[in-house]
């Protein structure tokens, strides 16, 4: 009998600690989910109440309705975004945050906080990147 543990083997165990700076780190793909453009501000967008889609997609502005679609399905399969189908005609799809959900769109809602506010520093730095 075999009792050698793969790669594979390690990454399907839910009871290994996550680190995201290891290579199989299930936690890799979940982090890629939330911090990538659309995720951020589909998620901190979802912090002010529930949103149907069209009307999100409107307050992302620039996001492609697949993109969007794409986004919030990798989002709700990671825990973070709820979907719910109300049974109207037409039916109606409202999106909301899960308590997960709104636990990371707080922290990034600070992240943006910090961006924004220090957009001046960044348009100085990138300036003076041109410059030399």
């Amino acid at each position: 009998m075999n009792t050698q543990r793969t790669p594979s083997d390690e990454t399907d165990d839910p009871t290994l600690e996550a680190d995201v700076f290891a290579r199989n780190c299930t936690s890799r793909p979940v982090l890629q989910n939330v911090a990538s453009r659309w995720g951020i501000l589909a998620l901190v967008a979802l912090r002010e109440g529930p949103y149907r889609f069209s009307a999100l997609r409107r307050r992302v502005d620039g996001v492609s309705e697949r993109m969007l679609s794409q986004t919030l399905q990798a989002l709700e399969r990671d825990g973070m975004v709820h979907r719910e189908v109300q049974e109207t005609i037409p039916p109606r799809v409202e999106y909301t945050l899960t308590e997960l959900g709104a636990e990371v769109a707080d922290q990034l809602e600070a992240l943006i906080q910090v961006v924004e506010k220090n957009m001046p520093r960044v348009h100085e730095a990138q300036a003076a990147y041109h410059r030399d």
